[in-house]
Parts: C-alpha cells; structure tokens; sequence
C-alpha cells in the first residue's frame, strides 16, 4: 500500500504573486527602517551637547592670532561634532592668510583640534614677468620654502633681503632650486643673487645685489650653473686688473663671456684688453 503525505509534509508552493508582494514588502519594511534610523542619527548629531565647545589650534601660529583665526576660519565651519566635514573644516584653516597644512581632529565629546604648518617665505614672486627689466608695476606675490606661491600681505614680510623670483606661470619650484644653486657659487664673489628672471624662452638672468646683471642662456640647470661656474672662478682676474666692478656680463659664448665693467673705455683697445674672459 502507498504512504499517504499529512497536509504538513506538502511543500509550500505560493503563488508567484505571493511572492513578489512579500518581497515588495521586506524591501518596503527596511527602507522604512533605514529611513527612521537616519531621521534618529540626524536628531542626534543636533543636539546642543554635540555642539562643538572649543578649537584647540597647536603647531605654527606666529603669524595668525587667535582672533584672525576665529574671524576667517570659524564662520566657514558647519555642522556639529558629529556631522562637521572635516575635509571642509581644513580648508577652512588653509584659507587664512599664511597657513600652508592644517589637519583638523576630533576630540570626545565637543572639541576640535587644529595642527597648522605656516608658509616660511623664500622669495618674492613675479608671475608672467617674462623678460622685464624693472618690477615696477608687477603684482608680487611669495614664494615658500617648498617652491609653492602663496597669498599674503607682503607687509607681514620681515625679511627685506628676499630675492625676487620672476617667470612662467608653474616654475616657482624650478627656480628657487635654481636660485640656491646659483646663491651657493656667489658666496665666492662675496655677492648674493638679488633676482633671478627665466624667460618664457627658457632664457636665465641674473642680477646681483652689488648691480651686475648677467644674461646666463638657456640650456639644462646643469649647463647653466657649469657657465655661471666658470664665470665666478674667473671673472675676479679681469676685475682685480681694471679694478672695476662688473656692470653686466653675457655667458651665452660656448669659449668665455663677455664683460662690461664699470668706468672702463668702451674704446677697441680696452674693449679688447677686457672683454673677454676665457
């Protein structure tokens, strides 16, 4: 004789429909519960004791106040502890005038602490200058310790002995290399490099605190500092014969430079007697 199945051992075969509308409904049953759950966190993050209570700045602060702080980072912070962007809040604090970095944390339950890194000014900057003689009339802006251009009130500069750093737009880096490779062999002429100008050619200039001004070329900063080399081991032979300072020398010859010296005749025969130095 056959087994007959009790109506519990049948498999549950529900309508397709069934289905679909138990479906519907779990999806429905947690969106209303991830909706509730985000309501609640949102009223939590409001409450006054998550209000932030106090900013704890710490690192480099010489050249910003507690009250230039407040005044230029604090209106652009929203939120609460809890639902403050931290990302927003350091840019914020990267927004006042000489902060470089800031790294912002939270502190239980109510505060925040401020890491700032100052901007150390290197030299002055000079965008777009491009082959121009005088900075008269050129926006000046600062350059870093790091080749980065930053904003400031120059004013606020208590170093006056800042070189100038004039060129294309994106080659603040490449010159304050080159600007302290090129300070390191002036040290030998007892001068320093008061400005350094590079064309959008590519071209180098020079001028030296003592008035020299020295067209160096173009060319790799290998090739550049090995002419720039050669004239500061050399040139001090033709000055200490004429004695007389240099005006301007052109290092663009491939066997020497030339030389314009202060007082000396531009006549054939002193011209030739100091011209040149090879």
């Amino acid at each position: 004789m056959r087994a007959v199945r009790s109506p519990t051992q049948l498999p549950a075969q529900l309508p397709p429909d069934i289905r679909l509308m138990q479906a519907v409904t779990a999806v429905l049953l947690a969106a209303l519960v991830l909706g509730a759950a985000g309501l609640g966190l949102r009223w939590v993050t409001r409450l006054p004791i998550f209000a932030i209570r106090a900013i704890q700045v710490e690192g480099e602060v010489t050249r910003n106040s507690a009250a230039s702080l407040r005044a230029n980072a604090l209106p652009q912070l929203t939120g609460s502890f809890l639902s403050m962007n931290l990302k927003n809040g350091r840019q914020a604090f990267e927004a006042v005038p000489w902060v470089r970095k800031a790294v912002v944390q939270r502190v239980w339950p109510n505060r925040l602490r401020v890491k700032l890194e100052e901007h150390r000014p290197a030299a002055y900057w000079e965008a777009g200058a491009d082959d121009a003689a005088s900075d008269s009339g050129v926006d000046r802006s600062l350059v870093n310790s790091y080749g980065e251009v930053f904003q400031a009130n120059l004013g606020d500069v208590e170093d006056d002995d800042l070189p100038v750093l004039a060129g294309p737009k994106g080659t603040a880096t490449v010159m304050l290399q080159m600007w302290r490779q090129l300070q390191a062999q002036t040290q030998a002429l007892d001068d320093s490099v008061e400005r350094l100008d590079l064309s959008g050619r590519g071209s180098w200039r020079v001028t030296l605190e003592k008035g020299a001004v020295l067209e160096l070329g173009r060319g790799s900063p290998e090739e550049v500092l090995a002419r720039y080399g050669q004239y500061v081991r050399t040139v001090t032979q033709v000055t200490s014969r004429y004695q007389a300072p240099v005006l301007s020398a052109d290092l663009r010859h491939a066997d020497g430079f030339a030389l314009r010296l202060r007082g000396v005749s531009t006549t054939r025969p002193a011209a030739a007697a100091g011209k040149a130095a090879r």
